[in-house]
Order: structure tokens, then C-alpha cells, then sequence
């Protein structure tokens, strides 16, 4: 393989510069280097500021070619490569080269690449967003002792003391780009247990949930007691209101409580059971709940208001609820919300 690496590179400069390239990251591989020293050696090689970015924690090593941390602001990276481990993107590398552009430097940032995954495997834990579902399952689990919950949260990513918020999510989206989104540049898992999926955050940003998605929020600093809220938050959602924080439901979350007999003999939620079957009908009465006013449910219809009188008119005779009435409104909603839970 020498043999032909050396006839080979007498062919053309370029060969010969890539095959250098590449044995110099090979050793640099072989002596497990860490990410700085990878850097540094990148660098010292590429004769310009070589940098390195992980996604998941947000570490940034930007080194000078004399080896030390880059303390200029960045300059536009003149050439970039992504991080890429068990085909998820973990990362970035680059050179910021001030002068023209050196045709080795795609190979040379190809092979950092490789090796800041190997690296980052290696030293881990692994920065790809999804998880061991096992290990997930011990972190948030209210059977868990202390001890086994710190210790699979360490191993997770997510250092003690750290802030962390738990998200039960549905959705056709791969679970991977939703915590990609929610929180970008820190740390973030996730892994799906039976039909729910969970996402393990630093920060969750509750606008960033993208179209279709379904999902409840935990409030609560402890894991196990997060999740909960989380799954009890995420039956609350509705296509009007996908995303549901438990915090924002208050007392609302008594309803999760009653047994599912109890709200089947309600008379209220089982005349919202006969009426469901007229999707019309159950969209008007959703969006007058929603709205708490005729115009206001008129609007978001892109009715006349008079359409929408009619309409509730016919509704709260099926319902047996005045609901014009505040105390009927109440009713109306308090139905719908069990009705819901109970399809849930």
C-alpha cells in the first residue's frame, strides 16, 4: 500500500499533498488526540485559524497557526465542512484562510471532520440528538432512584445542575429535527418510548416547534415529575393549540384526574360526543370556546357574525347550554376539554 501510495503521489502535486493529509490525520487518530490538540495540529498544518463547533454543547476551539486560541473576531470562514456522526450532522469544522484559496483545504477539513466525529465519539457522550431510549426511559422515570437518574442524565449529556426541560412530543417528523429546533447549540435528547417520543432539553423554545407537531411541555425541576406533566400537558393539545405548556393550565389539569367513567356519564360531555359526529358543528363551538366571543368566532371563521348566532343558536339546543350565557360558555368548554381528553 506504500509502495503504491509513493507511485501514486510521483503522478500528480495534488495526490501527493491529499495522501500527506491524510496520513497526518490518521496518526493524529492513532495517538487519540482530543478536540483542542486535533485543532491545534489543524491549524499548524492548514497555516491559517482552524475551528471547530459541536451543535449539541455548543463548544467553539478556534486555534492560530502557532497553536494558540484564535483571539481576533472569526473571519468568514473561507472553507466548511460538516461533523457528521451515525448520519446526523454533530458539528462544523473550518478554516478562515485570509489569502487565496488552497485546493487542499477541502481535504484537509474532510479528514478533521472524520476525525472531531471520531473524537467526539470516542470521549463522548456521543453528541447526536438521539438517544438510547433505555437510558432516557431511567432519566425520566419515577421508579428511578437518585443516584441512577444523575448518573443517566451525566452520561446523556446534561451535567448536574444543569437546567432541563422535558417535552412529550407526536409527530411524523423525525424526532432528531424537532430537538434540533427547540434548542439549537445546546444540549438536547431524545428518543421515543411507545407511541410518545421525549425530548430532553437545556432551553426549550416554545415558538420554534415546527407545523405538526404536537407537544406538552413539563414544568417541574425534576425529571420524572417533568415527564408527567409533560404527557398530561400534551393531551390538552388541540390542532388550534398544538403546543401546551403545563404551567399554563392551572387548574384545567384537575380534568386529567377524573376517571374516564365519570366523564363518559357526564350529560354535557356526552352531548358533545353526539354532536362530534358534525365536524362543522364541533369547529364552531371549538372556535367560540377559543375565542369567548361571537365577533371574535365570526372572524377567525370568516363568517358574519349572524352565520355564527345561528349556528351556536342550533348548538346549544343539541347541548341543552345557554351559550351566550358565561356560565354556559364555562360549561361548553369544561365539555369539550374532557370530551377530549377521554378520545385522547
Amino acid at each position: 500500500m506504500e509502495a503504491l501510495a509513493v507511485r501514486l503521489s510521483g503522478l500528480d502535486p495534488y495526490v501527493d499533498g491529499a495522501i500527506r493529509i491524510v496520513a497526518f490525520y490518521d496518526t493524529l487518530m492513532r495517538r487519540r488526540v482530543d478536540l483542542p490538540a486535533l485543532a491545534r495540529a489543524s491549524a499548524g498544518l492548514a497555516e491559517c485559524v482552524a475551528g471547530v463547533r459541536l451543535h449539541g454543547t455548543g463548544q467553539v476551539i478556534r486555534v492560530a497557526p502557532d497553536g494558540r486560541q484564535a483571539s481576533a473576531p472569526p473571519s468568514p470562514a473561507s472553507t466548511t465542512a460538516p461533523i457528521t456522526l451515525d448520519e446526523e450532522e454533530i458539528g462544523t469544522v473550518w478554516l478562515e484562510r485570509p489569502g487565496p484559496h488552497n485546493p487542499l483545504d477541502e481535504v484537509l477539513l474532510d479528514r478533521l471532520a472524520i476525525a472531531a466525529a471520531a473524537v467526539v465519539e470516542r470521549y463522548g457522550p456521543a453528541r447526536t440528538t438521539m438517544a438510547d431510549p433505555a437510558l432516557v426511559e431511567l432519566a425520566i422515570s419515577s421508579d428511578s432512584d437518585e443516584a441512577a437518574r444523575v448518573r443517566a442524565l451525566r452520561l446523556l449529556g446534561f451535567a448536574a445542575g444543569l437546567p432541563l426541560h422535558v417535552v412529550a412530543v407526536r409527530s411524523r417528523l423525525p424526532l432528531d429535527q424537532i430537538g434540533a429546533l427547540l434548542c439549537p447549540g445546546r444540549p438536547v435528547k431524545a428518543a421515543s418510548l411507545a407511541d410518545v417520543g421525549v425530548v430532553l432539553a437545556a432551553t426549550v423554545d416554545q415558538d420554534r416547534f415546527p407545523a405538526g407537531v404536537r407537544a406538552g411541555i413539563g414544568a417541574a425541576e425534576s425529571p420524572d415529575r417533568s415527564w408527567r406533566e409533560a404527557r398530561t400537558a400534551l393531551r390538552f393539545t388541540t390542532p388550534r393549540q398544538p403546543v401546551v405548556h403545563y404551567d399554563d393550565l392551572g387548574a384545567l389539569t384537575l380534568l386529567a384526574q377524573v376517571s374516564q367513567d365519570t366523564v363518559r356519564d357526564n350529560a354535557d360531555v356526552a352531548a358533545i360526543a353526539r354532536m362530534a359526529g358534525n365536524p362543522a358543528d364541533l369547529e364552531t363551538l371549538d372556535t367560540y370556546c377559543a375565542a369567548g366571543s361571537l365577533r371574535r368566532a365570526a372572524d377567525l371563521l370568516h363568517l358574519h357574525h349572524s352565520s355564527v348566532a345561528r349556528r351556536l343558536e342550533q348548538i346549544g339546543k343539541v347541548l341543552d347550554i345557554e351559550l351566550t350565557e358565561p356560565t354556559g360558555l364555562m360549561r361548553a368548554r369544561l365539555a369539550l376539554t374532557a370530551w377530549r381528553l377521554l378520545n385522547d
